[in-house]
């Protein structure tokens, strides 16, 4: 008996070794980049000059790998057949003159005002290793495909007020329960429509159609979570600096369109009838009219991974209730579920993250 356990013991140890080993020769790349990653994180965090560009940059990867998927990934998903270069150039573009334009006008401020709330308005003078590092969490939680909301985990980390913390947190859940509700009773008064199209051929002007509700999207999501990047860098940009932080965005788009969204795409590939460039269209439409609220309401900044996720979950539920999905209402409600989970781990991971990162949060929650 004895001699079985013992070689059942040894069977799953090297079953184990196996799929480590497995796992580190898929994963080379991505493991070396966020060795790297963490390399100069703690190599230059005790040079604010030269950290505040290296947190930013890693801070710009993470964000288009993770949260740009809210905006571009239907867009994706809908214009499979298309070159991802002329993707690319279409979004890309309209970041560039997106963010020219809240330069110009905010007087060198890119994060369109965002900033500007309790909390976060000072620029950082002096970076924490955690501080820099924080977006390459942002990335692994991303290769697990998980929906992590880049405000939490970044902007929290340089919060001189946690009463901005928790005004954020307020928002964002307010933002999930509105668009749930707005996901659930756009899609229901549309659900059957849609699922009645689907069998027949698109008119060509849903093309134009949706290529222009994404380009409005985009625009919504950048005035929303450019402040996410801001934070590392003065609220004042000059040229140069204008440059570098636009340049960097948009040429990492462009790695997001080669790859196709990666793998935190699926979120969005999974859910029903995305393909569909009119499900599409009106996914974009709605998502914007939501962010565009919330922007005229308050400058507080806000977890648009949050507000899309509650936008999906609504319009998963409502299609599966309303009209022969080919999945049950159970298994919508459970994918909706696993969303919320995943986000939620990523909630409690950037507040530790914060906690640890930030004296300021730590006294408010330690008291010391």
């Amino acid at each position: 008996m004895s001699t079985s356990v013992e070689r059942s013991l040894a069977t799953a140890d090297l079953s184990r070794r196996d799929t480590l080993l497995r796992v580190a020769r898929n994963e080379r790349q991505f493991l070396l980049l966020v060795g790297l990653a963490f390399f100069l994180a703690g190599a230059f965090a005790g040079v604010p000059d030269v950290a505040r560009w290296i947190g930013f940059a890693l801070a710009a990867y993470s964000t288009v790998a993770n949260d740009s998927i809210q905006t571009v990934g239907t867009f994706i998903v809908s214009n499979e057949k298309q070159r991802w270069w002329v993707l690319w150039l279409f979004i890309g573009g309209v970041f560039l003159a997106t963010v020219t334009y809240g330069w110009i006008s905010a007087s060198g401020d890119v994060s369109f005002g965002r900033l500007a709330s309790k909390g976060f308005a000072e620029a950082p003078t002096q970076f924490s290793f955690l501080q820099v590092a924080a977006p390459v969490f942002l990335l692994i939680l991303t290769r697990l495909r998980m929906p992590v909301s880049t405000t939490f985990l970044i902007l929290s980390c340089f919060a001189t007020d946690p009463e901005g913390v928790a005004e954020v947190l307020e928002k964002s859940l307010y933002g999930y329960g509105i668009a749930f509700l707005f996901g659930a009773l756009a899609f229901g008064l549309t659900a059957r429509w849609v699922a009645r199209a689907a069998h027949a051929p698109a008119s060509r002007w849903w093309g134009p159609a949706q290529w222009l509700s994404t380009g409005v999207l985009w625009v919504s999501w950048v005035q929303q979570d450019m402040a996410n990047l801001a934070v590392y860098l003065p609220r004042q940009l000059g040229l140069w600096e204008l440059a570098a932080f636009a340049g960097t965005v948009f040429f990492g788009l462009g790695v997001l369109f080669y790859l196709r969204g990666d793998r935190i795409q699926r979120i969005v590939s999974e859910k029903s009838s995305v393909v569909d460039i009119r499900a599409a269209t009106l996914v974009d439409i709605v998502y914007a009219v939501i962010l565009f609220g919330f922007k005229e309401v308050s400058s507080i900044p806000m977890s648009t991974t949050w507000v899309f996720i509650g936008l999906l979950a609504g319009r998963e539920l409502a299609i599966t209730l309303l009209t022969r999905s080919d999945r049950s209402f159970q298994q919508g409600l459970r994918l909706a579920g696993r969303d919320v989970l995943y986000a939620t781990i990523g909630l409690i991971v950037s507040l530790g993250l914060a906690v640890a990162a930030n004296p300021v949060m730590r006294e408010a929650v330690f008291g010391r």
